[in-house]
């Protein structure tokens, strides 16, 4: 809005507090000193005073009745006219809606800011009726996290939705997910965990996929796409199939080893050619904790050197049983409501 004054700089639509003054002062007297008004000039640019017809030293108020219908004037016409234009353009394309719906470009929404995120996510667990699926990285989930999935969850059984979770091994032993995982009726929930899971995904009714746009939790991706959101259900199917359900323990160490599954699983990794880093985020655990346990296999199979560890755990096969350790808890079945 343009200033009327520049010695006077506000909109020539505003009252400064001023101009109200004086109006007020003007209304009580009848009239007021012409002179008093440099201070306020958009008192007479907005037609509140005129010049009194007796003496041109003073200035006479115009009603304030009067005065409003005369400024609201040409804002209601102005309404009148956006109205007119609202009116036109929805006509115009709201027909075309259908139409984009069936284009696949429209069928992927960046989603950005963690409110924007948590809001849509909440919409779409009371709007699920068949099954909700997960996939969550990292050994645990923050408290904040589990009392929002704690909402969905209670909202999506509500509107009759059955969920699977899927979680990474050291999930196990997080006493917030024991408690989550308890506040859910039984045979309405199966969580199962697996030593390496993709980065986080949920799926509504196979219909809606969230996905992560970028590191961190700022930015997602809501995929609509029927052949995408049917890929990523696959994807989520094969590695359930190959996870353990979470009421079945882990097997504690590989036939004729003294090591546990957690090391089981780092020695196939540092075999592969695996840094410590790529490691201990691929089993999500913290870098100590990985070279905590790396410094166990040194010491268990008496390694002098990590390029030493790496023979040793060849010629060992503890990678190998590691392997098909996993692959042997996959085949079992949750129990129902796990």
């Amino acid at each position: 809005m343009v200033a009327a004054n520049p010695a006077h700089p506000h909109g020539n639509r505003e009252l400064c507090d001023e101009a109200i003054r004086l109006y007020e002062q003007a209304l009580r007297a009848g009239r007021v000193p012409r002179a008093d008004l440099s201070s306020a000039p958009c008192l007479l640019e907005m037609a509140l005073v005129h010049p009194d017809p007796a003496d041109s030293a003073w200035l006479r108020p115009v009603p304030p009745s009067a005065a409003l219908a005369h400024l609201l004037q040409p804002i209601t016409r102005e309404i009148d006219e956006r109205i007119r234009l609202t009116a036109a353009l929805t006509g115009a394309l709201a027909p075309l809606s259908t139409v984009a719906r069936e284009d696949p470009n429209f069928a992927i929404t960046v989603l950005e800011g963690r409110p924007l995120i948590v809001s849509v996510l909440r919409e779409a667990s009371a709007r699920a009726r068949d099954e909700v699926l997960t996939a969550q990285p990292g050994g645990n989930r923050l408290t904040h996290n589990l009392v929002q999935g704690l909402e969905n969850a209670r909202s999506a059984l509500a509107g009759g939705a059955r969920m699977r979770h899927l979680y990474q091994h050291p999930a196990r032993y997080s006493p917030g997910l024991r408690d989550y995982v308890a506040q859910i009726p039984a045979g309405r929930l199966q969580v199962r965990t697996v030593e390496q899971t993709v980065d986080r995904l949920i799926i509504f009714d196979r219909e809606v996929a969230y996905i992560p746009a970028a590191p961190g939790d700022e930015v997602a991706l809501e995929i609509r796409h029927p052949a995408l959101v049917r890929y990523l259900t696959r994807v989520y199917e094969v590695l359930w199939e190959q996870a353990t359900p979470y009421t079945q323990q882990l097997p504690a160490s590989a036939p004729g080893a003294p090591v546990t599954a957690v090391q089981q699983s780092i020695a196939r990794l540092l075999v592969e050619g695996h840094v410590d880093d790529v490691v201990a985020r691929k089993l999500g655990i913290s870098v100590r904790t990985c070279r905590a346990h790396i410094s166990k296999l040194m010491q268990t199979l008496d390694a002098h050197s990590r390029t030493h560890l790496g023979a040793l755990l060849v010629r060992s096969g503890i990678a190998d049983a590691g392997s098909r350790g996993a692959g042997q808890a996959s085949t079992q079945e949750p129990a129902p409501g796990a």
